[in-house]
């Protein structure tokens, strides 16, 4: 008679993997109590967060209309307190740094000031993405031009010469030099509707522009004693 010995009664792996998927009473039990412990931390997680970017920041906003070039004061600035997920990057957090610094470009009534929006070393950089660009003024040949620009306009430099080529200026001829490509538009004049085609009120208003650095200078030596003109992109 075949005796049975011990390895030959113990389980195989097929039948202990057979054990292990079937469900039980138990197994269930433990399981259904994990997944609910799963939901509740998540639940826990996504409502600290939303209590974090639901929380009111103090930031800096427009008291009310404000036109491009013009210098903040008191009035014109106010604080409140807005969402943390709808601050913009760069807002301004104190009164403090705004005071005194000029408008980059027309701002509504309760805008978040940032730093975009106003004038300073950052934002050059910020309007062509280069680290070398500059700030020029740039007084224009045809004034009416001046009051058809607006912020944020990408123009190109050129500059007119009343000589040839040659240097031979007996012809009459004008010769254009490109000074700079993709300039952007940083602050213009202020004019009002009636001055918007005829240019008057424009003449010691010049257009500020933002390029890189080699170009800035060209540009504003070219100014001395030439006529500049842009053309838009």
């Amino acid at each position: 008679m075949h005796l049975l010995t011990r390895d030959a009664l113990s389980p195989r792996l097929i039948d202990r993997v057979r054990h292990a998927m079937r469900p039980g009473w138990a197994r269930s039990v433990v399981v259904r109590r994990t997944v609910s412990a799963v939901l509740v931390i998540a639940a826990i997680v996504v409502t600290v967060a939303d209590h974090r970017s639901a929380q009111g920041r103090a930031v800096v906003v427009a008291a009310h209309d404000l036109l491009p070039g013009h210098a903040l004061v008191g009035e014109d600035i106010a604080v409140r307190e807005v969402p943390g997920a709808l601050v913009p990057h760069g807002a301004l957090r104190l009164t403090a740094d705004g005071l005194g610094r000029t408008v980059a470009g027309r701002i509504n009534a309760g805008e978040v000031l940032t730093d975009a929006r106003l004038l300073s070393s950052r934002l050059p950089r910020g309007l062509t993405g280069r680290d070398d660009a500059r700030l020029v003024p740039v007084r224009l040949a045809d004034e009416s031009v001046t009051s058809l620009l607006r912020e944020g306009d990408v123009v190109d430099v050129l500059s007119a010469d009343d000589t040839n080529d040659d240097g031979d200026d007996d012809s009459g001829a004008s010769s254009t030099a490109v000074l700079a490509t993709g300039a952007v538009v940083a602050l213009t004049a202020t004019a009002t509707d009636g001055e918007v085609l005829t240019g008057r009120g424009t003449r010691s208003r010049p257009v500020l522009l933002a390029m890189d650095e080699a170009a800035a200078h060209r540009v504003a030596r070219a100014g001395l004693d030439a006529s500049l003109a842009v053309v838009v992109h």
